[in-house]
């Protein structure tokens, strides 16, 4: 994510369109704080694809992990031992 003071946002508006045109997300600040975010738009099908990408990515992560015995059910009596 690019950040940009609101000086430099307004110098520079059309190429920060063209930036998020292009998937990236600008962040507009004032005096250091966040004020605004220029986003790109997202259809319905670009929403999807990212989604599935998003899932292969982490199919690729889960393979390169290491392999162990522990079950999904462990991990969850681990998870809530420190909640009773």
């Amino acid at each position: 994510m690019k950040t940009v003071s609101l000086k430099e946002a307004e110098a520079n508006f059309s190429s920060l369109v063209g930036d998020a045109e292009r998937g990236e997300t600008i962040c507009i600040t004032r005096h250091g704080k966040t004020i605004a975010r220029l986003t790109p738009e997202v259809d319905e099908e670009g929403r999807r694809r990212r989604g599935a990408e998003a899932v292969l990515r982490l199919q690729e992560w889960r393979k390169a992990l290491p392999k162990t015995d522990v079950t999904a059910e462990e991990i969850l009596k681990w998870r809530d031992e420190g909640r009773k």
